[in-house]
């Protein structure tokens, strides 16, 4: 008889288990299906890219953590409190999971404070790209630069461990003040009137920075009331200096971050023609001097 009551008893036991494993496969099957079903409806129904996203992961989110709860409920009926539940769930996940759970502290700092959402042109680290998904324990962007010049899409996907917030510096292009300044060198030889091409390079920059300029000097503005900040000069610049195989000339100027490529394009393809309508200005390149003793002239060597 004691044995017949041992055996119900840990037969039970085990039942009782077996229930929670299978109530707990079939929630994750519930809400599995309810995930899908819900962003199968957003697909459908939302055309803006961005805003399909942002319900997406809403949706995925909010998901995540019902699921959680339910599960948490079926093996911690006894548990009356909410609190006390997560409180053992994050002390258990906490000593055995280090990396993790900073990534997914720093996936809630990221929606928290937003130093950056998906869109934004950040660089952290040694990484700079496009961002183009955020989700619990990594953030992934589309890679600018690198071997490219201009900043430009290199086509590689970069994923990146949502600690990295914590441990490395992080700069957004887009927040604040959304411009940069950008300087294109422009070498011209020791014979060339470098006054006259440094008033072309000059004109052809206000010529293509006038519309960026006031929008950066409004922008400036709003971010001011924010931060301290002294108010620069947004006018384009032109810097003079003496090189070993000419005169510099290297044009500063306000561009979209976006765009710089574009605008030191159509500065460098404005100062090739104009230069070439002036027989007084011409490009440097590296050169060797000599001075031939025999017919006493001085000869160049490209």
């Amino acid at each position: 008889m004691d044995f017949n009551a041992e055996w119900l008893l840990k037969f039970f036991t085990y039942s009782s288990i077996q229930v929670k494993f299978i109530s707990s496969f079939i929630a994750i099957l519930v809400f599995i299906v309810i995930r899908r079903a819900l962003v199968g409806i957003v697909a459908n129904k939302i055309e803006d890219s961005f805003m399909r996203y942002r319900w997406q992961k809403t949706i995925t989110y909010v998901v995540f953590f019902l699921a959680i709860i339910t599960i948490g409920r079926v093996w911690f009926k006894g548990v009356e409190s909410i609190a006390t539940y997560f409180g053992l769930l994050s002390a258990g996940i906490a000593i055995a999971l280090r990396d993790p759970i900073t990534n997914i502290t720093g996936w809630m700092f990221i929606l928290w404070r937003s130093p950056f959402t998906v869109g934004d042109r950040i660089e952290v680290g040694q990484n700079a790209g496009d961002v183009i998904d955020i989700n619990f324990f990594k953030f992934t962007i589309m890679e600018i630069g690198n071997w490219i010049d201009g900043e430009s899409n290199t086509g590689r996907i970069i994923h990146v461990p949502n600690g990295k917030v914590f441990t490395d510096n992080v700069a957004n292009y887009g927040r604040g003040f959304k411009y940069i300044w950008n300087e294109l060198p422009i070498l011209v030889t020791f014979e060339s009137d470098w006054k006259k091409a440094k008033n072309i390079l000059q004109n052809l920059s206000n010529e293509h920075t006038s519309q960026v300029n006031k929008a950066a000097a409004k922008k400036f503005r709003e971010v001011s009331k924010l931060f301290m900040m002294h108010q620069p000069d947004f006018k384009p610049k032109v810097y003079t200096k003496i090189e070993d195989s000419g005169i510099q000339l290297t044009v500063r100027y306000l561009c979209n971050p976006r765009k710089r490529r574009a605008s030191s394009q159509a500065i460098w393809e404005g100062a090739l023609e104009k230069f070439s309508q002036e027989s007084s200005i011409e490009f440097a390149y590296p050169t060797i001097r000599y001075y031939d003793t025999d017919n006493q002239k001085t000869k160049d060597l490209s």
